[in-house]
């Protein structure tokens, strides 16, 4: 087994710059334009933007088929994917043992739950859509990693060799089909031989 060499962590670190846009200047815009909301605060606006996202990541871990994203920004999911070809270190017992421990995730069949976003399907055309990212906030990522192994077989199976948008839409397509037969019931009329 190899040493663990742990982390130092008081050393330097790389922060990249974000732009919030939980700002007085996004909220001034958001009360030109609906002014009925003019005695909204800074922190309500943000509080209830804030409370929206959770529901959001909320509904994305308690459902299968996750969440299509308002104003058709694109579609959000939790997908199981086989173990990483590399190595998976748990680094507390890592740092507990001082040799490299990997994590094998015994509690889900050696499955990794992923966070994916995709706006490839048709109806997710908009400018410049190649450029979009999702990056989920901290809260979201370890209530997937607390509630994964007890419901790992819920979500769906990624293949490693299949783009997102071919299961997207097949997936569409085998609801499609579902919706045409269940109309072609209701049409039906046993009694009508012409």
């Amino acid at each position: 087994m190899k040493e663990f060499k742990a982390p130092d962590l008081n050393a330097p670190r790389f922060r990249t710059k974000r732009l919030n846009f939980l700002n007085r200047s996004t909220l001034e815009e958001f009360k030109g334009k609906y002014p009925y909301h003019s005695d909204l605060e800074l922190q309500t606006f943000s509080d209830i933007i804030k409370l929206f996202n959770g529901m959001i990541w909320q509904t994305v871990i308690d459902y299968r088929d996750g969440v299509e994203l308002p104003e058709s920004l694109g579609h959000l999911f939790i997908g199981t994917c086989p173990t990483s070809k590399k190595v998976n270190v748990d680094f507390k017992k890592s740092k507990e043992y001082g040799k490299v421990i990997q994590n094998k995730n015994w509690d889900t069949d050696n499955k990794l739950a992923k966070i994916f976003y995709t706006n490839y399907y048709q109806k997710y055309r908009f400018a410049n859509r190649e450029l979009w990212g999702f990056e989920p906030v901290r809260q979201f990522k370890r209530t997937v990693a607390s509630v994964y192994p007890e419901n790992y077989q819920r979500y769906v199976v990624m293949n490693p060799g299949v783009r997102i948008s071919t299961l997207y839409k097949k997936a569409m397509s085998v609801h499609q089909k579902a919706e045409r037969d269940q109309i072609r019931l209701e049409e039906y009329d046993e009694f009508k031989l012409d």
